[in-house]
């Protein structure tokens, strides 16, 4: 397992933003030799864990709990066959492009160790805006995106320090549980009566996600409604 690139983004005016200002981080492209790794600090205020990557939309985006963004290659390989079309490290806008780690299928509160420093959890899913959309140019692509459900993983900086392309990827700690990425997405998007199953990630998942579950199990009870 490895990482194959560490993308970064620079602010870019675009049409397809609801940023107030119009611009956008998620054009991400791979960077040669290291780049520091630290939490942000809270959403809203902190942006990107990556030194010199912009994120341009906090309200929804960055801050400690999305401090990076994680998608597989294989999961761009399957997209660049159904697309028919080239898809380059970071062109989901993602932090890290990974070889031969379950992204989508780790599970909340799983850590990763990255080269000889730094140390991630995985937090929660990622779900598809219509600034992605306009970023890929593909027509119905957050339906698309969506049904496919393997959104690629949020995590926050454990610990920080310095990672570059190349760096082995080391799985160092499996939470006893069953709530996966691609769970949790499912839950947030598609299939609502799964979320009750989330809180049993606990305080690993990202705390708006398990402040929904924690609601909807509040409501509905903790058994899903035939």
């Amino acid at each position: 397992m490895k990482l194959l690139s560490v993308n970064l983004g620079r602010p870019k005016a675009v049409p397809y933003t609801d940023q107030p200002d119009g611009v956008t981080g998620i054009d991400k492209r791979p960077v040669a030799g290291p780049v520091r790794v630290a939490a942000p600090g809270p959403k809203g205020t902190g942006g990107s864990g990556l030194a010199g990557d912009a994120v341009c939309e906090t309200r929804h985006h960055g801050g400690d709990d999305q401090a990076v963004y994680a998608m597989a290659r294989e999961d761009l390989d399957e997209w660049e066959r159904t697309l028919g079309r080239e898809l380059p490290h970071g062109s989901f806008g993602e932090n890290l492009t990974t070889q031969g780690v379950e992204v989508s299928g780790a599970l909340i509160g799983e850590r990763w160790g990255i080269g000889d420093e730094v140390v991630l959890e995985v937090t929660c899913g990622r779900i598809p805006c219509r600034t992605f959309q306009g970023h890929l140019g593909e027509k119905g692509w957050v339906k698309r995106f969506t049904l496919r459900g393997a959104p690629g993983a949020y995590l926050r900086v454990i610990r920080p320090g310095e990672i570059r392309a190349g760096d082995a990827v080391r799985i160092l700690h499996r939470p006893d549980h069953e709530v996966t990425v691609a769970l949790q997405f499912r839950a947030a998007t598609t299939e609502r009566t799964l979320l009750p199953r989330l809180t049993a990630a606990g305080e690993a998942l990202h705390p708006e996600a398990l402040a929904t579950a924690r609601t909807y199990v509040e409501k509905y009870g903790a058994e899903p409604k035939v």
